[in-house]
């Protein structure tokens, strides 16, 4: 059984799903995809959805609240990721990339070891669910602009935004 419940965050609500193993979903409530990627979880977990909390999303929640601080730069969650095997090394890429810092879906393609995988790496970070958690909106364009982010180019902006300013990083996102 999955547990889902609401966070409020300071760019909006948000949607998380944990099974008694671990998170399987974390998106914005109000993402167009958000009831296909629902369903699509519990087919995958040939189970159910159900309102409520278990230790997990009570662990999210915590963690959720450090990062929006300032306090936290890597979340240490178990992760339930079902995908392809290219999904997975796209993901797996996106959690190397630093707090504070990004790069392009071309060097992550480069990193995968298949530098001609760009729209491939951007489908994948698009059917990534856990946002935030496995940082797809550390990833920008070849050009150095804000593009493709389910969650809203804005909170993508705010996301980067937040964290070069706790990173320590200068700020210096032109990025629209």
């Amino acid at each position: 059984m999955i547990k889902k419940t609401i966070i409020e965050t300071p760019i909006g609500e948000m949607v998380a799903g944990a099974t008694k193993d671990g998170i399987c979903l974390l998106e914005f409530s109000d993402r167009k995809t958000l009831s296909t990627q629902m369903e699509e979880i519990a087919g995958l977990h040939e189970t159910t959805i159900i309102e409520g909390s278990n230790r997990h999303l009570r662990m999210l929640k915590r963690q959720l609240k450090e990062y929006f601080k300032g306090k936290r730069m890597e979340f240490s969650l178990h992760l339930l990721t079902p995908g392809t095997e290219f999904q997975q090394a796209v993901w797996k890429e996106l959690l190397k990339i630093p707090y504070g810092s990004t790069r392009t879906y071309q060097e992550q393609a480069d990193l995968l070891k298949n530098p001609l995988s760009v729209r491939a790496v951007a489908q994948a970070n698009g059917a990534n669910r856990l946002a935030i958690i496995i940082p797809c909106h550390r990833v920008i364009g070849s050009d150095g602009h804000l593009v493709g982010y389910g969650g809203g180019l804005e909170r993508k902006k705010w996301l980067l935004d937040h964290e070069k300013k706790f990173s320590g990083k200068p700020v210096d996102l032109n990025l629209f």
